[in-house]
């Protein structure tokens, strides 16, 4: 069973454009070393060859990955979605109950994900948790280190 992830329409060029610096790119310099170490004799003994093949081995299993992510993958146009509850692209404020500390999160597809710059996978615990949540809801989330409560003070788009 293959799982639909939903991008932004720059996660989803982002993705695009990897895929096809992997066929168009790296595929030719793969296939272009195993030619040249083919032609310095013996195969059995060459490790050059038997590195080529297993970089090319690993680069075609990627490609494979990458396209069945791509067939798979759903833009979003975040104006459409409703804004009473997290859903993907939801921009999330929230609250720890613990320590009253607030993050702002914008919840993505696991490839766009980027903690740094506020971009939280929806298949993270954190995201998982806030996922259907409405303002003034509070989650709470099983984490690594035991469970974290977080109140939800606003969402966005």
């Amino acid at each position: 069973m293959s799982d639909i992830s939903y991008y932004t329409p720059e996660g989803f060029q982002k993705l695009k454009e990897e895929l096809e610096h992997l066929e168009t790119v790296d595929r030719p310099r793969v296939t272009q070393d195993i030619a040249d170490a083919r032609d310095k004799g013996d195969l059995s003994e060459n490790a050059e060859y038997h590195a080529a093949k297993e970089e090319q081995s690993h680069l075609e299993f990627k490609i494979a990955k990458m396209k069945n992510v791509f067939s798979n993958a759903r833009i979003l146009d975040d104006s459409q979605l409703d804004t009473s509850k997290v859903l993907v692209l939801s921009k999330v404020k929230i609250r720890n109950t613990t320590n009253k500390m607030e993050f702002s999160y914008t919840l993505v597809a696991d490839s766009e994900s980027d903690i740094k710059s506020g971009k939280l996978s929806v298949n993270s615990p954190i995201g998982k948790g806030l996922l259907g949540k409405s303002v003034g809801d509070v989650a709470e989330i099983q984490v690594p280190n035991g469970i974290m409560t977080f109140e939800i003070i606003e969402i966005s788009r």
